[in-house]
C-alpha cells in the first residue's frame, strides 16, 4: 500500500500513484522493516529535481521494479525540503563514502536507520562504471540475506565515524580584519576574471559571497571586492541563467559562461539574488542592477506567490514540449523559426541578434537560451521592449513548468527580507505589502502559541515537520528587515521570540556552537550541524546574523554574545574556504563595523522630511546597519527611547560601538555618516 496520499509535500504527492509501497519518514516504517526483517530503501529528492523525475519514471513507475522493492524492502520517500535534517545526516554519509552527493539520493538502511550502502541516481540499464538500479537492489538484497552480520558491522562503523566527526569551531572568537582580508585573498585566487563567478562548471550564483564582497568594500574601500561583485552580477544578468523575458534566475549554469542553465527556479536563489542586486544598486547606482532586482522581485510575486500570501518553493526544470513529452528547458528555449513565427522576419532577425539566438543553437536540438551577449550594435529601446512583450506573451501560451506550492518558512524569510528592502529602495509599496503578506502567513499558520515554527505549509495547511535552525534564523532575518522598512515594532518582537528559541534549543550552552535541529527534535543517527553556506545561508551563519541584528536593535548583551561566539567557526573557515562561508563572512563584516544603530525620530509618520531621513538610513552602505523608525516618544523600538526631535523636526541618531554621533536633520549628513 502506497501511503503518500494526503501528505503536504508536492514532491511526495508526485509519488502517491507509484506501484511502490512508499512510506513517508516515520517510526512506523522502521517498525515494519524490523517486523519483516528487511532493509529500508531511503529515497530523497525534491519537486524541481530533474533527475528525481527521471528515476521516478524509469524505476519507481515500473511495475516489475516496484514488485521487487515491495517484496524485499520497506521503501521510504523523503522531500529534502521538508526534512532537511534527514537529508543532511544521510548526505553526509553519502559524501563521506563516495566523495560526492546529489539528488535523488539513494541510501539503504538497517531497520535501526543505520546506513550501509549509498548512491544517487541509478539508471534502469547498467552503464560504464554505474550499475543499474535493479543490479543494486539485487546486490543489497543478497548482502542482507547472506551477510547480515557484515552489513551490520559496516553500518555500525559508518555511524561511529559520523558521530566522531567534529567541527573545527575554534575558540568562539569572531573574525577580525586579518581573517576577512585572508578570505578576500582566497576569493581573488578562485575568481574567474573572464566570466565572473568562482570555479568552473557547473557554476552557481555566489549570492552570499557577493554580499560579503559588497560589505567588505563598504567597510574597507577595497576596490577589488566591489569589482568582483559588480562584474559577476553583470555576467549573470547577461547570461542564460537569468530569464531575459520574465525575470528571475535559474538554479545554476551547466557551463562556465552562464549560458545554459539547469532550468529549475528556486525561491531561495531568487530571494537572495534580488537582495544582492538591490544592494549592488545601493552601492553603485547601476541601472542594470536596479532592473534585475525589480524584475526578480516581480517574478517572485507574479509566479511564486500562493493564494494564502506566502511564496511557493520552486518551478520545475521540465515542462511539456508540446508533444506530451516533459523536456528540460522546453518552456524557455527558442529557435530562429519560433522567433519568426511570433515576431515576423524583420523583428525575428533583431531578436536573434539581441538575444544570441543562433541557427546552430546554444542549447539542445538547435534551440537557444536567451541571453544578452556583449556587442557593439545599437538597438532601438522601444522596439526591443515590444519584442520582449510579444515573446513573453507567446511563451505564456506554452505549457508552464510545474510549481511546488509548498511554503518553506526559511525561504519565505529570505523573500520577506528581499522584497521589503527592494520595495523600500525603489518606492514600490506593493513589494513591501507582499513581504508583509508572507510574514502575516508565517505568524498565522507556522507559529504556535509558544512561537515554535512549523517548517512548511501547503494550501493553508500546516505541515507536520518542525522548523530547523535555518527556519528560525531566516524568518528572524526577514522580520528584522521588515521592522526596519515599515517602522512596525511588532516584527522586531516576533524576531525576538524566534531568537529566544535559537538560544534555548539550538545552541550549545558551553561552546556556543549551533545545531541544525532543536534539543527536543526527533533523534536521528547524528544531530546535524553544518556551518557552511551552500545553496542558502547555513542555519548557523543566518542565526549569527539575526542575533547580531536583534542585539543592535535592542541592546541585548546575550544575543550579541551568542552571535560573536557563533562567528568563531567563520574565523576558522573563512580564510580556508571563503566560498562556503559567504554569509558568515558578511555577518563578520557587520560585526566589525558595529553594526551601526540608526534611530530616525519622525515628527509625523508620513511627513516628507521624516520619510527622507528614513529612506536615507535604509540606503546607507554601513554593513548590517539596523534602522528604527517612529515618532518621538514611540515605544515601538528600544533605539527610539530618549531620542527627541531637533528644533521640532525629525532627526537621525547614529550610534556605533557604544558611541553616538550628534543627531542630524540633514539627509546628506546622514548619508555621509553611514557611507564613510
Amino acid at each position: 500500500m502506497n501511503r503518500l496520499a494526503g501528505v503536504t509535500s508536492p514532491y511526495l504527492l508526485q509519488h502517491a500513484d507509484n506501484p511502490v509501497d512508499w512510506w513517508p519518514w516515520q517510526p512506523e516504517a522502521f517498525e515494519e522493516a524490523r517486523r519483516r526483517g528487511v532493509p529500508v530503501l531511503l529515497s530523497v529528492g525534491y519537486s524541481a529535481c530533474h533527475w528525481c523525475h527521471v528515476m521516478a519514471h524509469e524505476s519507481f513507475e515500473d511495475e516489475v521494479t516496484a514488485a521487487f522493492l515491495n517484496e524485499h524492502f520497506v521503501s521510504v520517500k523523503v522531500d529534502r525540503e521538508e526534512r532537511p535534517d534527514v537529508d543532511a545526516v544521510y548526505m553526509e554519509a553519502v559524501q563521506a563514502a563516495t566523495g560526492q552527493g546529489g539528488w535523488p539520493m539513494t541510501v539503504f538502511l538497517t531497520p535501526d536507520a543505520e546506513p550501509f550502502y549509498f548512491g544517487t541516481y541509478f539508471p534502469p540499464e547498467a552503464r560504464p562504471g554505474v550499475p543499474s538500479f535493479r543490479q543494486v537492489l539485487e546486490g543489497v538484497r543478497a548482502a542482507w540475506s547472506d551477510r547480515r552480520d557484515e552489513v551490520a558491522e559496516v553500518a555500525g562503523k559508518i555511524v561511529r565515524d559520523l558521530s566522531e566527526r567534529e567541527i573545527a569551531f575554534g575558540a568562539g572568537v569572531a573574525p577580525g580584519d586579518q581573517e576577512t582580508a585572508q578570505a578576500l585573498l582566497g576569493l581573488t585566487r578562485e575568481y574567474d576574471p573572464q566570466r565572473g563567478g568562482f570555479g568552473g562548471a557547473p557554476k552557481f550564483p555566489p549570492s552570499m559571497v557577493l554580499e560579503f564582497l559588497l560589505r567588505h568594500h563598504a567597510r574597507t574601500g577595497a576596490e577589488g571586492a566591489l569589482q568582483m561583485a559588480r562584474d559577476t552580477c553583470e555576467r549573470m544578468a547577461r547570461g542564460g541563467i537569468y530569464d531575459q523575458l520574465g525575470g528571475g534566475f535559474a538554479r545554476y549554469s551547466v557551463d562556465r559562461d552562464w549560458v545554459v542553465p539547469h532550468f529549475e527556479k528556486m525561491l531561495y536563489d531568487n530571494a537572495l539574488l534580488c537582495r544582492v542586486y538591490a544592494h549592488l544598486w545601493r552601492a553603485t547606482g547601476s541601472e542594470q542592477a536596479r532592473r534585475v532586482a525589480l524584475e526578480t522581485a516581480d517574478f517572485m510575486v507574479r509566479e511564486l506567490r500562493t493564494a494564502e500570501g506566502g511564496f511557493a518553493s520552486a518551478l520545475d526544470a521540465d515542462s511539456d514540449d508540446g508533444t506530451g513529452r516533459h523536456v528540460e528547458g522546453a518552456y524557455y528555449a527558442w529557435t530562429p523559426a519560433q522567433l519568426a513565427e511570433v515576431l515576423g522576419e524583420d523583428d525575428a532577425r533583431i531578436a536573434a541578434h539581441y538575444f544570441g539566438v543562433t541557427d546552430e543553437g546554444t542549447f539542445e536540438h538547435g534551440s537557444s537560451v536567451l541571453q544578452l551577449p556583449q556587442q557593439d550594435s545599437v538597438f532601438d529601446a522601444e522596439r526591443i521592449a515590444s519584442i520582449r512583450r510579444r515573446l513573453l506573451a507567446a511563451r505564456d501560451t506554452r505549457p508552464a513548468p510545474g510549481r511546488d506550492d509548498k511554503v518553506v518558512a526559511a525561504w519565505n524569510g529570505l523573500a520577506i527580507a528581499a522584497l521589503a528592502e527592494t520595495g523600500a529602495y525603489f518606492d514600490r509599496p506593493d513589494l513591501v505589502e507582499a513581504a508583509v503578506g508572507a510574514a502575516d502567513l508565517l505568524v498565522r499558520l507556522h507559529l504556535d502559541e509558544q512561537a515554535r515554527l512549523a517548517r512548511t505549509s501547503k494550501d493553508g495547511r500546516t505541515g507536520a515537520n518542525a522548523g530547523v535552525l535555518e527556519d528560525y534564523a531566516d524568518v528572524s532575518e526577514g522580520f528584522l528587515a521588515l521592522a526596519s522598512v515599515t517602522g512596525e515594532g511588532v516584527w522586531l518582537e516576533f524576531a525576538g521570540f524566534l531568537l529566544d528559541h535559537v538560544l534555548a534549543r539550538f545552541t550549545d550552552p558551553e561552546s556556543g556552537a549551533l545545531y541544525d535541529t532543536a534539543t527536543d527534535a526527533e533523534q536521528l543517527i547524528r544531530r546535524p550541524q553544518d556551518p557552511t553556506d551552500n545553496a542558502t545561508p547555513s542555519g548557523w551563519s543566518a542565526a549569527a546574523g539575526a542575533l547580531l541584528g536583534y542585539a543592535a536593535q535592542t541592546g541585548s548583551t546575550p544575543h550579541r554574545a551568542a552571535a560573536e561566539r557563533a562567528l568563531g567557526v567563520v574565523r576558522t573557515l573563512g580564510p580556508r574556504v571563503p566560498r562556503f562561508v559567504g554569509w558568515g563572512l558578511a555577518v563578520a563584516e557587520a560585526l566589525l563595523d558595529g553594526p551601526r544603530e540608526i534611530a530616525v525620530v519622525a515628527s509625523a509618520a508620513d511627513d516628507t522630511a521624516s520619510k527622507s531621513l528614513h529612506r536615507t538610513a535604509l540606503l546607507g552602505l554601513a554593513p548590517g546597519a539596523v534602522v528604527a523608525y517612529g515618532t518621538a516618544g514611540s515605544d515601538e523600538f528600544p533605539l527610539l527611547a530618549d531620542r527627541p526631535l531637533v528644533d521640532g523636526g525629525p532627526a537621525a541618531y547614529v550610534c556605533r560601538h557604544f558611541t553616538c554621533e550628534a543627531p542630524t536633520t540633514d539627509p546628506a549628513e546622514l548619508r555621509a555618516a553611514l557611507d564613510g
